[in-house]
């Protein structure tokens, strides 16, 4: 039988069954990319992260469970955590070597630190399609590299939001953010990527890659402390630095185990 090591790890969060689980296999070697997009398929998360080491650094993919992705951020602090905890790794920092660039992670005390790149935004007029998939309005909208960010009053509004997901999986934006200023935390956000088969994700370290530079600016502060998800909550501190996000968050292992390749 072809075994294959796996972890399952809650990222952004310092209680097992909260913030976002990933799946994470680390690799002697590449398999085809059918094999891993199976695997992410068959474990039906978010996103399911492979690794590959190259002397100091490791290589680094992110698979949702119908495509591969860009970046991710949850995926990539749970894949520094199993090589911290589970493979051995000396150092206080990893190189990740992916499709957006070279992402560092670094120790920061009990948490992990991303190193990830600050995303654009750009203010645009909603179209007709996706307002009519919202049950709130936003009081504005921004276009970003990979998500639309919404922009709403009260942090109530994220909550009770019911977007149409057969709507929003028609955008041709890989989701929608939807953010409010928050009374416990700096900030509260929902993401939603149906298109993905993420109809709801609990706590997307790409999306602060936006979320932060935005809030960062309006409410004047350089360190953000984040929440999103509705059911499962997770947070993490985000701090902008010209034009790099710095994410700051826990793990907790869930599961270690085999999986049957053949």
């Amino acid at each position: 039988m072809v075994t294959q090591d796996i972890y399952q790890v809650d990222a952004f969060t310092t209680k097992l069954f909260g913030g976002n689980p990933a799946a994470i296999c680390p690799l002697n070697r590449w398999l085809d990319d059918k094999t891993m997009q199976a695997i992410a398929n068959e474990n039906n998360l978010s996103e399911t992260a492979f690794i590959v080491r190259e002397g100091e650094a490791y290589h680094i993919r992110w698979f949702t469970p119908n495509s591969e992705v860009a970046l991710c951020g949850h995926a990539t602090l749970a894949s520094a955590y199993v090589i911290f905890t589970m493979l051995g790794h000396a150092g206080n920092s990893i190189t990740f070597k992916s499709l957006s660039g070279e992402l560092q992670v670094k120790k920061q005390g009990e948490q992990l630190q991303l190193n990830f790149p600050a995303l654009p935004y750009k203010q645009m007029t909603p179209s007709s399609a996706l307002l009519a998939a919202l049950n709130v309005t936003p009081k504005a909208v921004y276009e970003s590299t990979f998500d639309l960010l919404l922009i709403f009053a009260e942090e109530k509004e994220v909550e009770e939001a019911k977007p149409d997901l057969n709507a929003i999986s028609l955008l041709q934006n890989r989701g929608i953010i939807l953010t409010a200023p928050s009374a416990k935390f700096d900030v509260y956000s929902r993401c939603f990527y149906p298109g993905c088969d993420v109809p709801e994700d609990p706590v997307t370290g790409s999306a602060h890659c936006v979320i932060a530079p935005y809030w960062s600016e309006r409410l004047g502060k350089q360190r953000i402390h984040a929440s999103q998800g509705l059911k499962r909550q997770g947070e993490l501190i985000c701090e902008v630095s010209g034009d790099r996000v710095l994410l700051t968050g826990s793990c907790r292992l869930y599961l270690q185990g085999k999986i049957a390749l053949a």
